[in-house]
């Protein structure tokens, strides 16, 4: 019976490296992409399939400053954390005022679930910008091993849907009912379920990673968590998030999942 190894790559984009010109760039992030390049390198032969999801924005976005202005007009800053409350108050508002139903509506929905406040990032990873394109060294790694294998790494976007957040690639925080896109992903889930070993790294820890990998473990159908590796070297958290990055880890070891590094894991 053939050894079945997965690998997957969680937003390994330019805009999350610590690059110049990055627009939300991680600390770390670019030697967690050049340590994950050399682990394709070296572990090609053995590894089954390779999935990378990619963040995929529009610059008009409800997690994005654009779509936001406070009570006077003004913008809103980056990093800014906005409650339903605050809407209700009027201190901060959609620039669009017929939005203002479906945006309370979804910030509601938002903070029944209890895993996330809204956050207001930078313009991110807008699709078909160099931030949104896959870092140098990954790319040059997994296509050198879809020339070996004869076929290509899935890529998935996640993101495009302007009205709700895509942290997971495994559905959106509060999915729309009217784009399946944000729905469950049940041909993601069902690839991961065939894993005999799934290896999860990517950026960052403490936002896409942790939400992706709490999802996987939530609906895998075979319940072993104990499948699933985290490569600790080949990611990181968001400045200033570390508790979330810590708690996240000692989350999945408590659940049976491995940390190892990319030079620890044994294949």
């Amino acid at each position: 019976m053939s050894h079945h190894t997965h690998l997957l790559i969680i937003d390994p984009q330019n805009d999350f490296c610590d690059l110049p010109g990055a627009a939300l760039p991680v600390a770390g992030a670019t030697a967690d992409m050049q340590r994950l390049a050399a682990f394709i390198r070296a572990h090609g032969p053995q590894l089954t399939d390779i999935t990378l999801t990619l963040d995929s924005h529009h610059r008009i976005d409800i997690a994005h400053p654009t779509f936001w202005q406070q009570a006077d007009g003004s913008a809103v800053a980056p990093f800014t954390t906005i409650t339903a409350a605050a809407v209700h108050a009027g201190q901060y508002l959609p620039r669009q005022p017929g939005a203002l139903g479906r945006t309370l509506a979804y910030l509601d929905a938002l903070e029944a679930r209890g895993r996330y406040l809204l956050m207001v990032w930078p313009v991110h990873c807008e699709i078909g910008s160099w931030g949104h394109n896959v870092h140098a060294d990954v790319r040059a790694a997994y296509n050198a091993w879809e020339d070996q294998q004869g076929r290509n790494a899935t890529k998935l976007t996640k993101g495009s849907n302007p009205w709700t957040e895509h942290y997971s690639a495994v559905m959106a925080e509060v999915p729309d009912a009217h784009d399946e896109a944000t729905g469950l992903n049940h041909t993601l889930m069902a690839a991961m379920d065939q894993a005999d070993v799934l290896l999860i790294a990517g950026e960052a820890s403490s936002h896409c990673v942790r939400a992706t990998t709490e999802h996987i473990v939530e609906h895998l159908a075979r319940q072993k968590p104990q499948r699933i590796v985290l490569l600790t070297d080949c990611m990181s958290p968001v400045a200033g998030f570390q508790a979330q990055h810590d708690a996240f880890m000692q989350s999945m070891l408590a659940q049976g999942i491995e940390l190892a590094t990319s030079t620890q894991v044994q294949l």
